[in-house]
């Protein structure tokens, strides 16, 4: 096994904030996880935007002012630890920052999408179940 060729997928992996990478060949395997033990990486805490509007998602006209919880990475959003339970949060609801406000599923990991800051959710702007993508938002704040 060639350890320049592990360094590589490595630096890959942070270059790229990939959790897991795995790759076979004909002789060898190699599968590589990370681990947070940590807080989430800045990867995982979207920071806030700013009051302007923001940007049109996929043909989607502008949103309303306000500050809003963006989507860290692409996957399914879920506004519930499981079909059964209740919503982490909804419109008009007081959070702290650090509340979890949903899940996002990315390669079968379930990644909790955590508030960044103190405010009163406005609106959830996606739907259960519905795909994000990097960067886009996904819970606005009251003004």
């Amino acid at each position: 096994m060639d350890i320049e060729k592990i360094r590589t997928l490595i630096a890959l992996m942070e270059e790229s904030e990939l959790v897991n990478l795995e790759i076979s060949s004909d002789d060898e395997h190699i599968s590589l996880t990370r681990h947070y033990d940590a807080p989430a990486p800045t990867m995982m805490a979207a920071p806030a935007a700013s009051a302007a509007p923001a940007a049109a998602v996929e043909g989607k006209p502008a949103e309303k002012a306000g500050s809003v919880e963006s989507s860290p990475m692409v996957g399914v959003f879920y506004s519930a630890p499981s079909p059964n339970d209740p919503p982490f949060v909804k419109a008009g609801q007081k959070v702290q920052a650090g509340d979890t406000l949903g899940i996002i599923e990315a390669m079968k990991i379930m990644n909790p999408l955590e508030a960044t800051q103190s405010g009163i959710v406005d609106e959830i702007l996606v739907d259960n179940s519905e795909v994000v993508q990097f960067g886009q938002p996904v819970i606005r704040y009251k003004a």
